[in-house]
């Protein structure tokens, strides 16, 4: 079975636009929950465009599924990950004026920190995940890094599906077939949606879990936030 993450982030977004606390975030967190995803993802920033550190201290708490919280680790990421100590930490290599993940890590010249950091969490009881491309050299490096698991960045794959949809998942099936021989565990995430995701969990039906946030909200405008997930949940089984 493939959990589902939901991304709140996008939320925290339209919260923000006005004030106040409309949408209430930690509500649909839950509502999330009530309605069938199997986990939260939050992405906080060190500008606090959409999900603020103080949300994710209320949201920990709360969440009662698995809670992943996901980003670039500077030192204001690490503390805050290790006092929350969430389910999951998934490392990405955003710069702070990222406006999204935009690629995986280069895990070979990153190697030192990306080991130490995953040390880290580990002693805490927290586990971790890199975020990373198809490059199987690439993938074994991390495996040495002693991270539980990879999550694939799947934006290549979502940029071909409508033109060859086979060719676009080859290279995913080929690096999480790579990784799980090596011992590692495999999510997924960016630019999944409901066009994509039924072919990608056909082709990697060991899939631990999907991280899906802006697709899913601009779904939910449209059929409603219980409705979408459950059509979710069905891509993933």
């Amino acid at each position: 079975m493939t959990h589902l993450s939901v991304n709140i982030n996008k939320v925290a977004t339209i919260r923000n636009a006005r004030g106040g606390n409309m949408p209430d975030l930690i509500k649909l967190a839950q509502d999330c929950e009530n309605f069938g995803a199997e986990g939260i993802t939050v992405h906080p920033r060190p500008d606090e465009r959409h999900i603020r550190y103080a949300d994710v201290y209320s949201l920990k708490p709360v969440v009662k599924t698995e809670f992943n919280i996901e980003g670039y680790p500077s030192p204001s990421f690490i503390d805050l990950v290790t006092k929350v100590k969430p389910t999951q930490v998934t490392l990405v290599p955003d710069g702070p004026d990222a406006i999204t993940s935009n690629a995986g890590w280069d895990v070979i010249t990153h190697f030192q920190e990306l080991s130490e950091l995953v040390e880290l969490f580990t002693s805490k009881g927290i586990r971790s995940s890199i975020f990373v491309g198809t490059d199987l050299e690439n993938i074994e490096a991390a495996v040495k890094t002693g991270t539980d698991r990879i999550e694939l960045y799947t934006e290549p794959y979502a940029t071909m599906y409508a033109s060859n949809k086979e060719q676009a998942v080859a290279p995913f099936i080929k690096a999480a077939e790579f990784a799980r021989k090596q011992g590692l565990e495999v999510n997924a995430g960016h630019d999944l949606s409901l066009e994509n995701l039924a072919w990608f969990k056909r082709n990697i039906p060991f899939l631990e879990e999907v991280s899906i946030g802006h697709a899913l909200i601009c779904d939910a405008l449209y059929f409603g936030l219980k409705e979408t997930i459950s059509l979710y949940k069905a891509c993933l089984k």
